[in-house]
């Protein structure tokens, strides 16, 4: 019988909670166990495919096309598994999907109701995503009080007594701000947290707590008594030197054991070593030499909106034995080509509009004159493409058709089936395809195979139309769907690592999986001499 652990969170949002339930579930499955993981958003949207990155983050995108929450990344890369559309579900589409069955007459005249429509159906997701595993975790977004949450945490109260005591537990993360003035953590907002749980009718089991300060005896013991949990039931989150280091934390106090005692869960095996060594490497890792990699983007005030780039770079330099140093340059900064020619390489990735376009074109030609290392992600390859087209074919007035309609040398068009699409949600050419790589390519060397699979979200493509143009001067499609003939990897002759990718590599890096075009950029930029005078270098 499967076993539920949800976790919430108090006080103010960012706290970890998405962290915290990767974690968790790392340690759950080094016991043995077979473990699935939820996160549930309030937000009406239907998902998170028509939200700015600045508003929420990065959008993260699974192999069966669903536009997620970017905690659906952490839960692939801590616990190894594909996550699909069943592991992110919002308000948006509980209610939508209620209002349709009201419309069908499913509900044979009753007044539906939130309680117990809503409830009911968010029920029916967790009880589905629950089939087949032995623990399901389910992280519930917010903070407990935010109105939009009601609804998933009333379900979650009912499904204890819906089931046994055994079946169910609830784990609250929440803060103990430190405050310098007087030199001394506070607790109050821990206790109203908790306090505010339980008016919704539920009572914590553990209560993690995110901190900057050691708790101490004396302040666990405080939690404790006010918070009704035993005081081992108080576990410290201290900031920590890597968010992969977490599980650690959590493990050495016995977090997992507390778990399984209170849902009556046997250990299988023991297999944790292999994830303690990568932590070991990362602290290796922070002494090793650096390398500095340029993010061109334009969502650079907001970092989550790169979460699985960064973490991706970071993969590729463990691997490498190395250590990055990312510098998130604005392309519509000043001293943008000032300070990419202070970088051993050069990501340009992807991003929406035409806002800053500009200046990622000039990214990549700093990255093709200089030979510096380059990666173009989705818009950062077809940026790769204008480029091109401008710089060295000759054609300067090249564009893609998103940006400029009417350009005489549309070298990025859109897809065919994507011209009388008017609805933005869902309808971008999503999730996982095949990708087979042209024999003796730098990207077939990259994967060491000829057929790969890899996640997309885009609508525009390389016009093939101009392809004997781009081969005939040394840019080559190296990776193509053959189905539909749609480039998805150039790469250009004579260069010392020129790529760009139509599809988001970084979505499928995990820390002890470093996918292969991480780790090969990085070993390049590795090698890449930056001059001694970089500012002066002219660009």
């Amino acid at each position: 019988m499967t076993r539920y652990i949800f976790v919430t969170g108090g006080v103010v949002s960012s706290l970890g909670k998405g962290i915290t339930a990767a974690s968790i579930g790392r340690l759950l499955k080094a016991h043995g166990l077979s473990v699935n993981i939820v996160k549930c958003d309030p937000y009406i949207n239907v998902d998170a495919g028509t939200m700015a990155p600045l508003q929420h983050g990065e959008v993260f995108v699974t192999d069966d096309g669903a536009e997620t929450d970017l905690d659906l990344g952490y839960y692939e890369r801590f616990l190894e598994i594909d996550t699909c559309r069943a592991n992110n579900m919002t308000a948006g589409q509980i209610y939508q999907t209620v209002i349709a069955k009201e419309r069908e007459g499913l509900y044979l005249g009753q007044t539906v109701q939130v309680i117990p429509h809503i409830t009911d159906e968010i029920k029916k997701r967790f009880y589905k995503a629950g089939e087949g595993f032995d623990i399901t975790i389910i992280e519930i977004g917010g903070t407990v009080g935010d109105i939009e949450s009601l609804p998933f945490l009333e379900a979650a109260r009912q499904m204890r007594p819906d089931r046994t005591r055994t079946d169910v537990m609830y784990i609250h993360v929440t803060l103990v701000p430190y405050l310098s003035a007087s030199d001394e953590l506070k607790t109050k907002p821990t206790q109203h947290s908790v306090n505010k749980l339980r008016e919704i009718g539920i009572d914590p089991d553990i209560v993690v707590c995110r901190t900057e300060k050691p708790l101490g005896r004396e302040i666990r013991n405080k939690i404790a008594l006010f918070t009704s949990v035993p005081e081992e039931a108080v576990i410290e989150a201290p900031n920590s030197f890597s968010i992969y280091a977490v599980p650690n934390v959590l493990k050495r106090q016995g977090i997992d054991e507390q778990i399984m005692m209170l849902l009556r869960l046997r250990s299988k095996k023991w297999d944790f070593e292999e994830w303690t060594a990568f932590v070991e490497k990362l602290k290796a890792a922070e002494t090793a030499r650096a390398v500095r990699i340029a993010i061109a983007g334009k969502y650079t005030k907001l970092r989550d909106s790169y979460k699985s780039l960064v973490e991706a770079i970071h993969h590729g330099a463990i691997a490498n034995g190395v250590r990055m140093e990312l510098d998130f340059v604005d392309v519509g900064e000043k001293d943008c080509e000032a300070r990419l020619a202070k970088a051993s390489g050069i990501i340009v990735p992807g991003g929406f509009g035409d806002r800053g376009i500009e200046g990622k074109i000039n990214a990549v030609r700093c990255a093709r004159e200089n030979r510096v290392p380059f990666l173009g992600i989705c818009l950062g390859m077809q940026c790769a493409v204008i480029e091109f087209a401008r710089g060295v074919l000759g054609y300067r007035k090249a564009h893609s058709a998103e940006f400029a309609p009417k350009t005489p040398y549309p070298v990025v068009a859109i897809m065919p089936e994507q011209k009388d699409i008017k609805s933005k949600g869902g309808t971008m050419r999503l999730g996982a395809y095949p990708c087979h790589l042209k024999a003796g390519s730098l990207a077939a060397k990259i994967y060491g195979r000829t057929v790969v699979s890899e996640r997309h979200r885009h609508r525009y493509e390389f016009n093939t139309r101009y392809l004997k143009a781009y081969e005939k001067k040394g840019m080559t499609v190296s990776g193509l769907y053959r189905e539909k003939r749609l480039p998805e990897i150039v790469e250009l002759k004579g260069h010392p690592w020129f790529v760009g990718v139509q599809f988001h590599p970084e979505l499928k890096s995990r820390p002890l999986a470093p996918h292969p075009i991480f780790r090969e950029f990085v070993a390049a930029a590795a090698k890449s001499k930056v001059p001694a005078d970089a500012e002066a270098v002219a660009l």
